[in-house]
């Protein structure tokens, strides 16, 4: 895989890259506590179909420059500067838990930018928001969301002893722990022990719960055009099966889209790491070669 060093929404990206110069795009973008490594499994297959597959450290993560601010809609103005980045005028995006939020942002705001969307184990943005103020078993499930929200606190418990909660939160919430192995944890923890990055990370959950709590944004986004595909991991720790539904998933679509939708037995949140040979099977099914 190749390292890329790239120029996006005024600050430097790192990303990881795979597959011809001139095949068609694959930008995936990953989650928390994560990284564009994340991808590794997912790269090789996506190149050797005939793709451009690119997996960007997202704002704040990794290699990528530390610079606020994490409001959804500079994320979704930075995926639109890779994509003019790496030359080209539409992409496939790819999103995993957070990585899915800006995935779907995307798709609604920016219409013209995504060819297709694929999500892995994240709903609709307004749909978890509505989940976790209807739903007390989701509300538990994403009890953490609320800790963030203090000051000072949770960045220094993530980041002690060169954030070994991070390890712990990769393993711990997968369903398949044999996931992550020791050297792969190693650079987790490396990367969010770094100043900063422990706080850059969370302050995503921060920039959007502050949001949420505006008058008048409460508001679901505009419905999704691209074909639209949905990967998720059965046994998600964090997330309930049913926000892939495909009646549900379908009031977040324009009229006539209708999302397709698989459920991976055996694997949890962190699917692609978890159950990367189905997840690329079902990724490669889907998308057909590259064009």
């Amino acid at each position: 895989m190749e390292s890329l060093n790239l120029t996006a929404n005024g600050i430097a990206f790192h990303a990881l890259a795979d597959g011809p110069s001139d095949g068609p795009l694959v930008l995936c973008l990953h989650g928390f506590p994560e990284l564009g490594r994340s991808w590794r499994h997912q790269l090789p297959a996506l190149a050797a179909a005939g793709y451009r597959a690119v997996a960007p450290d997202l704002r704040g993560y990794g290699g990528t420059e530390l610079q606020g601010p994490y409001d959804l809609r500079t994320l979704v103005g930075d995926v639109g500067g890779l994509v003019e980045s790496l030359g080209s005028g539409r992409a496939i995006v790819v999103g995993h838990d957070w990585g899915g939020v800006v995935a779907w942002s995307v798709a609604a705001l920016r219409p013209s930018l995504v060819e297709k969307l694929v999500v892995l184990n994240c709903p609709p943005p307004y749909d978890l928001a509505r989940a976790m103020l209807r739903s007390p078993a989701q509300l538990r499930r994403s009890w953490y969301i609320l800790f963030f929200q203090l000051p000072r606190l949770p960045e220094r418990r993530m980041a002690e002893n060169c954030a070994e909660v991070v390890a712990r939160a990769l393993v711990g919430g997968s369903h398949r722990r044999d996931a992550w192995s020791a050297d792969e944890l190693a650079a987790y923890r490396v990367a969010f022990a770094r100043p900063g990055r422990a706080k850059a990370a969370i302050d995503w959950y921060r920039a959007s719960f502050r949001r949420s709590l505006r008058p008048g944004r409460r508001r679901g986004l505009p419905p999704v055009q691209a074909p639209t595909l949905v990967l998720w991991g059965a046994e998600d720790r964090f997330l309930g099966r049913g926000l892939a539904d495909p009646d549900r998933l379908r009031r977040s679509l324009v009229d006539g889209n209708e999302p397709t939708v698989v459920l991976i037995d055996d694997a949890g949140h962190f699917v692609q790491n978890e159950a990367p040979d189905r997840v690329n099977e079902e990724l490669l099914r889907w998308l057909g070669p590259a064009a």
